[in-house]
């Protein structure tokens, strides 16, 4: 499986529902993109959702290179397949999803999902996996679960969208209906039935709310105090200080004197330390780090350390950092640059995970460009 992790609102594309027996027209309105369904039973098909499928079959040949690309067209234009895909203006596909139902035995197997290179940061993926949701409910009432296999890149996407590794539904209802692949991890979504899936960005604010005023029931941390009248007057001067009792609502937090002496008894941080953590989180929350965020997993990818000798990532970085491992700026600078060589070294240069690390290292000399000198 190749998959785009969501990182903002999509914009400029709209989804659209496919399959030699069910076509399904999307509108292009922007930002919430519709669905349409409509019954297309007899054949031939008409020649748009050719056109459709044949761009969705060349986005998974494209961003599946290890499946083979007659088994991709074979499925995809079967008639036991559907699909959900993603189009821009001129019937391109960017992304898209093919799936197998299976009605009478309530689950549905997801057989490829992938979005374009090109496209996998701007959410098109996370509003793909919430529009298939909504279409299986609305399709499909009696079917609440999904199957599919993900590679090992491709396990921490779908955790985001809900699913899990362990498999609730019995081996009897789906063995022996879809396929089994090798080096694959099969993964298990089952819906929640109160959740509209286009809908989560209420239902979020409305549990954050919710949260919030329990946690104002119980403390006084949103009670916003006046400012000191030191300040006010602007007479502050060196040497001056303040005692801590003096100031407004501090005591309610649970402060007491001892606090400052733990805090003298801290070790001091790097100079470069504040400059070190706005580029680590940085980093993170740039739209092509996704691979690097968290340790690679020994488990999925057991052959890693026949290759790798000292592996790195993101997370491990940011505990070396909490832990004022790093003296200077020229030791994180080394360690985020050895990411990059890590991954690739271990992966093709065409793979998106070489093109992400190319991406990323440019934006580190873009952030601290006097430290990083590499050509």
């Amino acid at each position: 499986m190749s998959i785009s992790p969501p990182s903002s609102q999509p914009n400029g594309a709209s989804p659209e529902h496919l399959g030699p027996s069910l076509s399904t027209t999307g509108t292009t309105t922007e930002p919430n993109p519709s669905l349409a369904p409509h019954n297309s039973t007899t054949s031939p098909y008409d020649p748009r959702s050719l056109i459709i499928l044949t761009g969705l079959k060349t986005l998974f040949q494209k961003q599946l290179p290890k499946m083979p690309r007659e088994y991709i067209a074979r499925l995809v234009f079967d008639e036991n397949s559907r699909s959900l895909a993603i189009i821009k203006r001129g019937y391109k596909v960017v992304g898209g999803i093919c799936f197998r139902p299976f009605p009478q035995r309530g689950f549905a197997e997801i057989v490829f999902f992938a979005t374009n290179s090109a496209d996998q940061e701007k959410g098109y993926g996370g509003m793909l996996m919430d529009h298939f949701k909504a279409h299986i409910r609305r399709t499909y009432p009696g079917m609440h679960h999904f199957l599919t296999y993900a590679d090992n890149f491709a396990v921490g996407y779908f955790e985001k969208q809900g699913f899990t590794k362990e498999i609730t539904l019995k081996k009897s209802i789906w063995a022996g209906y879809i396929k089994d692949y090798e080096g694959g991890t099969i993964m298990q979504c089952a819906m929640v039935p109160k959740v509209d899936y286009l809908d989560k960005k209420r239902i979020f604010a409305a549990q954050q709310e919710a949260i919030l005023t329990k946690v104002r029931e119980m403390s006084r941390s949103h009670v916003v105090h006046q400012g000191l009248d030191i300040f006010k007057e602007g007479t502050w001067e060196d040497g001056m200080t303040i005692d801590p009792k003096d100031v407004p609502g501090l005591r309610e937090t649970g402060w007491n004197p001892e606090m400052e002496k733990d805090m003298l008894s801290l070790n001091l941080k790097s100079p470069d330390y504040n400059l070190m953590e706005r580029t680590l989180s940085n980093l993170k929350g740039h739209g092509s780090s996704w691979p690097f965020r968290e340790p690679v997993n020994l488990d999925e990818v057991p052959d890693y350390l026949e290759f790798i000798k000292s592996p790195m990532d993101l997370t491990t970085m940011e505990a070396k950092l909490e832990s004022n491992q790093y003296k200077n700026l020229e030791q994180f600078v080394d360690d985020a640059l050895l990411i990059f060589d890590n991954c690739r070294l271990y992966n093709p240069e065409t793979t998106i995970f070489a093109r992400n690390a190319q991406k990323m290292e440019k934006h580190l000399k873009d952030l601290l460009p006097s430290h990083v000198r590499r050509d």
